[in-house]
């Protein structure tokens, strides 16, 4: 008789899994993802199989300095020129990579000028020809850099004011007075000594005098500032004076908020900027370009704290001259550096320690015939108006 094994028993059907209780129910994000893109801190398009830009966020329309509505549907060899890295790595990730990036891209137009970038591209699962281009700015770490490497600079000027003030102006007192005492009984070729020392000893205490605004340590009067009204108000001032032979061009953002600033201290800062770039492009066919933006996602941390400060609004002074020399280019900031015969070297000194004092941020990029100097600073907001907060760090270098 033959055995008979009993019956293997049948796999058990997975039982489904218990219903959601009232306290956990599985949410569908409703989030659109150009939200999230515009977020995003670097530049990002979106380039189909043909080469059209098919979609740009925020950061990357205020980097190329070009809307959407101008940006999308255009082809990226219109934007970049044919030769560009960007295109070899978009070829390479629709040849079959997944993913290419390359450190050190140089993306130069001549709208944006030169700029240093990491071009990372990644392809998209649908459509399948598609890919995401992301651009990220070296210049962060050079910013932060030189944040570190020249952020004193204006505070040992500050000391240097206060030594001079009490150190230097009083020994010159009494030694012009020593000059002028003997110029009573001095025969007339003494004289001309005499009249030189005086001449001298007033020239020094008048350096003095202009390195004493830096030991100024009163908290700034702030407001809300129409910057536009600043800018008009130095234009006209330089258009009838030290440049009258330049031709304006102002590029402004009628929708910009205020600046929550000091409107006096913002007339100095562009004045200083505006009379450098008249003298730098003191030349036939001279121009200086006014241009004013907003800035989506720009926050410096504060010193001391974990407070960021949101610095949205951006004002540039772009000149047509031969450029700033390279071998002046890391310390341009710095008092008593100068590239004029008889300059002093505090102008631009000066304009770091207001910006400074704002809590805002200068840099500047420069090249033969194109040298910008660009200003972010903080928004008005009516909570600002309760106190105001400890200033940014002030990045002062090269950028691009």
């Amino acid at each position: 008789m033959a055995r008979t094994s009993a019956a293997a028993p049948l796999p058990r059907r997975p039982s489904r899994p218990p219903a959601p209780s009232s306290s956990y129910r599985p949410v569908r994000s409703c989030i659109d993802p150009s939200v999230v893109l515009n977020a995003l801190p670097d530049p990002v398009m979106v380039v189909d199989g043909g080469g059209l830009i098919r979609y740009v966020n925020l950061e990357g329309q205020e980097f190329f300095g070009l809307s959407a509505a101008m940006m999308e549907g255009m082809p990226l060899a219109d934007l970049l020129p044919p030769n560009s890295p960007v295109s070899q790595l978009i070829e390479q990730v629709q040849q079959g990579r997944n993913r290419a990036s390359q450190e050190g891209v140089v993306i130069d137009t001549p709208r944006i000028g030169p700029h240093h970038v990491t071009v990372r591209v990644t392809a998209l699962g649908e459509p399948a020809d598609h890919v995401l281009v992301t651009v990220n700015e070296r210049t962060l770490a050079r910013k932060i850099d030189n944040s570190l490497t020249h952020r004193n600079a204006a505070r040992s000027v500050t000391a240097m004011a206060s030594m001079l003030g009490h150190e230097v102006k009083n020994p010159l007192s009494g030694i012009r007075g020593a000059a002028q005492l003997l110029e009573e009984n001095c025969s007339e070729s003494d004289r001309v000594l005499t009249r030189l020392i005086c001449d001298e000893a007033d020239r020094i205490v008048a350096l003095v005098n202009r390195m004493e605004v830096f030991s100024d340590q009163r908290p700034l009067e702030r407001s809300a500032v129409n910057i536009h009204t600043v800018l008009e108000h130095v234009r006209k001032v330089a258009q009838s004076g030290f440049a009258r032979n330049i031709r304006f061009i102002e590029r402004y953002d009628p929708s910009l908020p205020p600046v929550y600033g000091n409107r006096d201290q913002l007339i100095q800062i562009f004045l200083n900027l505006i009379k450098n770039a008249a003298e730098a492009a003191s030349v036939p066919g001279g121009e200086i370009i006014l241009s004013t933006s907003y800035q989506h996602g720009v926050r410096m941390a504060l010193p001391g704290g974990d407070t960021r400060l949101h610095l949205p609004l951006l004002v540039s002074v772009q000149d047509n001259g031969d450029g700033i020399p390279d071998d002046l280019r890391s310390n341009l900031f710095d008092a008593f550096v100068t590239t004029k015969v008889n300059g002093t070297g505090l102008g631009l000194a000066l304009v770091a320690k207001i910006v400074g004092d704002h809590g805002g941020v200068i840099e500047f990029d420069s090249q033969p015939r194109r040298t910008v100097f660009k200003v972010s600073l903080p928004m008005f907001d009516e909570a600002q108006m309760s106190g105001d907060p400890a200033p940014a760090r002030v990045i002062r270098g090269t950028v691009g």
